[in-house]
């Protein structure tokens, strides 16, 4: 098969997937929340426009190293063998310079039409992403989503600085609240693929300790990350209509957590991982909602 596929031309669509485009709509998203929550009513255009393509731009550009490191990983595993990579469509060599070439764009977008401070955190996301994490952590522990989890979590401050300029407490409070959120997010995922991760060899947390202790560190993440949402309220970033919907939205996810830990059940932790996703973008929406309707009325 992949003889076969090698033998095709790459498509837009096989760029398009090797920078993994639902992951960077989220990351995307998550800055893009971060900018607008930095200024009481709009951020300059250009930070706006420049500063998200530049993340998104940096976001795929880590994807697509991603793809490359894992490719003798991916080809073995169910939920990665329809890559483009394993599937023939696109070579080692042109991901490389695919994923430079992003990586190159996005660094001269913002440095020079948003600022160095973003293009500095920026480029230490992207390589502690695509290489830290991904050359060493992924293989070394399973803590490796824990400690890793910092790259995927800077999104949000990301574009607090790229409209603002500066590091501020509300932005690594938006970072702590991602920082949380991934470890359950993943280990939902990884109890889902754990023979997958077991066949390549990949020490994520169920594979190594089982179902029922990563299960009960879900649970205990999911009541921390309740905890820790309600500090957007607590410092004054957000109002009551945020603080709401972060309770209801725990709660759910605590829910969750309880019946993985008490009454698993096939299927409900890719459900688990499913609500996670959904979980993150309505709280980030919540609080774009609660930050314009508080300077509304």
């Amino acid at each position: 098969m992949n003889t076969l596929a090698a033998a095709q031309p790459a498509s837009w669509r096989d760029y398009y997937e090797l920078g993994k485009p639902r992951v960077v709509m989220l990351i995307v998203f998550t800055a893009f929340v971060g900018m607008l929550l930095s200024v009481p009513s709009w951020p300059p255009m250009e930070a706006l426009i420049f500063g998200n393509l530049g993340i998104a731009l940096a976001a795929s550009s880590a994807a697509a190293i991603n793809h490359v490191l894992d490719r003798r990983f991916d080809i073995h595993m169910q939920r990665t063998q329809g890559r483009p990579i394993p599937l023939g469509h696109v070579t080692e060599r042109q991901a490389i310079i695919y994923a430079c070439s992003l990586g190159v764009l996005s660094m001269v977008m913002l440095v020079c039409r948003v600022n160095l401070l973003t293009a500095v955190l920026t480029f230490i996301s992207l390589i502690g992403y695509a290489i830290v994490y991904t050359v060493w952590l992924k293989h070394a522990t399973p803590q490796n989503i824990v400690i890793g989890g910092a790259a995927g979590a800077a999104p949000p401050v990301l574009g607090w600085v790229a409209a603002t300029g500066q590091i501020d407490h509300n932005a690594l409070l938006l970072f702590l609240i991602i920082f949380i959120w991934t470890p359950p997010h993943f280990w939902a995922l990884a109890i889902a693929r754990r023979d997958d991760y077991a066949k390549v060899g990949i020490p994520m947390l169920p594979v190594i300790y089982g179902v029922e202790f990563t299960s009960l560190h879900i649970l205990l993440y999911t009541i921390l990350l309740l905890i820790v949402t309600l500090l957007p309220y607590l410092t004054g970033l957000s109002g009551l209509i945020y603080l709401v919907s972060a309770l209801i939205l725990g709660g759910i996810f605590i829910g969750y957590a309880i019946r993985l830990k008490l009454k698993p059940t096939q299927g409900l932790p890719m459900r688990t991982f499913g609500y996670s996703i959904t979980y993150l973008s309505l709280l980030f929406t919540m609080l774009l909602v609660d930050h314009y309707l508080r300077l509304t009325f």
